[in-house]
This record gives C-alpha cells, structure tokens and sequence, in this order.
C-alpha cells in the first residue's frame, strides 16, 4: 500500500513538473551572421547610443573587460547573478542575435536559445520600449567592437538556478507589453512616464523589492535600499522638507546637485553624469513634470515658505555651548557654514538637506565617512572623507547633531550601530 501511494506521489510530482516546463517553454531563435555596420544608418545608431546611455546599459554590462562584455557581479538574496556580454562577439556575445531575439529578450525576459532571463535584467521595464527604440538600441550595439569574453556563472543554487522555473516568477509578477498612454495626461507627462517606467527603468532603485526580487507594485516608487545607499521616496512619501516641484528636478536632474536640496552621490550619480546627460532638455523636463505629478509637488509647495524660514533661523542660531556644535563647525563649518547668506553649490547648506531628513542615517553616513568625489554631484568640487580623521564617537555626534537642529523629525534610532555597521561593510571584500 505504502508503494502505491510512494508511486502515485512521485507520478504527480513528475506530471507537475512536465507540466511546469511544459508551461514554460520557449523556443529557440535561429542564429544569424552579425550584420554589417552599413545596414544600419548612422541616425539610427546615434539614437540608439543615447537609448543606452540614458538605460543605464553599460554601468551593468561593463565590468572591467571592456565596454559592454559583461562580467559585473549583482547580488541577491539568493546568490549572485553576472551580467553577460552584449557585444556583437558571436562566440561569446549577442553578435548572432536578430533583431527578433533581440526584442524578444528585452520584452519577455527570455534569451535567444528560449532560456527564462533571472528579473536582474529589467525586462519587466523594457518591456514598455517602442519598436523605434528597440530598433535603436539594437542598432547601436551591433555596431559596437565585438569582444570575445564570457562571464563568470552565476551562483544562484539549486533549484532556484532552474530557468524554467522563472516563468513562474513571471506569471505572478511580470505584466508583459507596451506603454500606453494616458489620454488625460499631456504629451509631456507621457514622455516622462514612458522614459521613467521603461527606459530608465526609476522604479529599479526606487520602488522596495519583495522576498522574491520582484518590484512591489503597491508601493510604487515608494523608496528602496540599493548597492548600499537609500533611493528616496518619489512620491508623496519623500520626507524632503521642500517640495521636489519640476523646476528642482529638472535641476537636479541636469546638474546632479541642488544648494539646498543635496547633491547625487553614489548610485545616482551615475545615473546623472553618464545616462541622463545624453538626454536633451525636453526629456529631463518630461520626467521631471512626471515625478512632480507623482509627488504632489503643487499641494507641498505652501509649506516651502515655512521650511525655508526654519531653516534660516537654525543655520544663525548661536550654538556656542554646545561641544557637538562646536564639533561641527571645527570639522564641517569652514565649508558648510552660510549664516544668513543665501547657499551656493561651492558651499551647500545642510539644513534642507535631503539625506537629514530620511528615515535611515545611511546616505548622510556614505557623505560623511567617504566623501563627494570630484565626479560626484558638481563636478570639479571635493568633499574629502572622514572615515580615517574621525573616530565613530565623533561621526555619530555629527550625525546626531544635525538631525536634532537641522529637522523636525525624531532622533535615528540606532545611529551608534549604524556607523559601526558602516566601517565594517567598508573593511569587507568587495
């Protein structure tokens, strides 16, 4: 008896699982000779060159063995996912890929062979691209130097390193298909929200993740934790003191700094100075117009005034028998420093600072122990680093100091924790 039901469980388990790759089955795409430079017009590459740039494509695919072969490590709570080369090597890269396959990797997560992609890659984004800007895209990287490179494997275990078990990852969380636009909307507000929910692919960073890695739909946009660093809220969630309107991210967005607001360091400095940067006003300005509809910039933009004047008060505001604040101006005052001058970019005012005002100390912490590199939010201007010149007591009170004179929010929880947290990730492996 025990046998039979032993026989008629692994009959069902077997049965489900022809079923599952059944289910998730996709053929193979032919192979084809790489096209010639020349079947492709100089426009249409040159558009293509901007799409990628502005997609964020060689900050993922380039990792060390030439622009575009692969190779960068992405961890995930389930192991570690390489990126792969995507130039037109054939034996290595995606030289034998038509445009067919290509598109179809984009837009369903799938590769050539028929294999499921792990969500690492954004297709769940991509999917929103137009034929035009596929086109574009392919042109462009069918037309850069093919290098022969092949990525490390990926380590995620098994079963989960079971391709085929990724259409059911994707029957649960991906939406494929393109973006439509929403008639009530102007063409700008569609602009940016195709560019921001396809292209860029904001909600990558900036909206949290599931257990599984899947974005979470509900809270879209809702900030996130990413490589280290915070991605703020950009909705109405953001804690900023002062309303992003679109004529500040606009700003920002161009020049990756703001005199108040903070600058791009980490991640998103990148994401300014080498993608957004190709993209020509009207586009930044599409995105700009369409976070600020998201955020409520309008309704927020009343209390400006009142975070404005707090803030003057508390940059003149005398501090003398205070030893933090004694401690800031010996460490932070010569450049931070503005009284009741209006603050400049050379000389950025803390008091509206973004990082003061999130949740978590983690953005502010990254500024303070490893600096503003030159290439970081303006260029040409150095934070230098206080991991070595401070010890963690004084950072802390730093930190600490700042949040209780500079916001209206209540003290970060665990701040002594989070600085030692910090100097150890910094003296790990990378």
């Amino acid at each position: 008896m025990i046998n039979r039901w032993a026989f008629a469980a692994v009959t069902i388990m077997l049965a489900g699982l022809a079923l599952v790759f059944a289910l998730s089955w996709q053929s193979p795409i032919s192979a084809i000779a790489p096209p010639k430079e020349d079947t492709f017009t100089a426009g249409l590459v040159d558009q293509g060159r901007i799409l990628a740039a502005a997609g964020n494509c060689g900050a993922c695919h380039s990792g060390g063995h030439g622009t575009l072969a692969g190779g960068n490590a992405f961890p995930t709570g389930y192991g570690t996912v390489f990126a792969p080369n995507i130039t037109p090597d054939v034996g290595t890269g995606i030289g034998a890929w038509s445009q067919p396959a290509f598109a179809r990797a984009l837009r369903e997560g799938v590769a050539r062979d028929g294999s499921h992609l792990f969500p690492v890659f954004p297709y769940n984004h991509y999917t929103k691209l137009t034929d035009k800007d596929v086109a574009a895209l392919y042109a462009y990287l069918m037309t850069r130097p093919a290098i022969s490179y092949v990525a490390p494997s990926d380590t995620i275990p098994f079963p989960l390193n079971i391709r085929a078990l990724q259409a059911g990852w994707k029957w649960a969380y991906f939406s494929e298909g393109r973006y439509r636009p929403d008639a009530s909307r102007s063409a700008e507000w569609n602009r940016g929200a195709y560019l921001s929910e396809g292209l860029t692919h904001c909600g990558g960073c900036h909206t949290p993740r599931g257990k599984l890695g899947n974005e979470q739909a509900s809270a879209a946009y809702g900030g996130s934790a990413i490589d280290g660093w915070d991605a703020p809220a950009l909705t109405a969630a953001n804690t900023s003191p002062l309303a992003w309107s679109a004529p500040a991210l606009f700003n920002y967005l161009r020049t990756s700094t703001d005199a108040r607001r903070g600058g791009a360091s980490g991640p998103m400095s990148g994401v300014i100075h080498d993608g957004l940067a190709v993209l020509p006003d009207a586009d930044i300005r599409a995105i700009s117009v369409y976070f600020a509809d998201l955020n409520g910039s309008d309704a927020h933009a009343g209390k400006d005034t009142a975070a404005l004047a707090r803030a003057s008060v508390a940059a003149i505001a005398p501090q003398s028998n205070d030893a933090d604040a004694r401690l800031y101006a010996a460490s932070c005052g010569a450049c931070h420093y503005v009284g009741a001058t209006p603050p400049t970019l050379a000389r950025p005012d803390l008091t509206l600072n973004t990082a003061l005002w999130l949740p978590a100390p983690t953005n502010l912490l990254h500024a303070i122990r490893g600096g503003v590199g030159l290439h970081e939010a303006t260029p040409g201007l150095l934070m230098p680093g206080y991991a070595s010149a401070l010890p963690d007591a004084d950072i802390v009170r730093i930190a600490a100091w700042l949040r209780r004179t500079r916001t209206t929010l209540p003290p970060w929880p665990d701040l002594a924790g989070d600085v030692a947290r910090a100097r150890q990730q910094e003296s790990e492996p990378q």
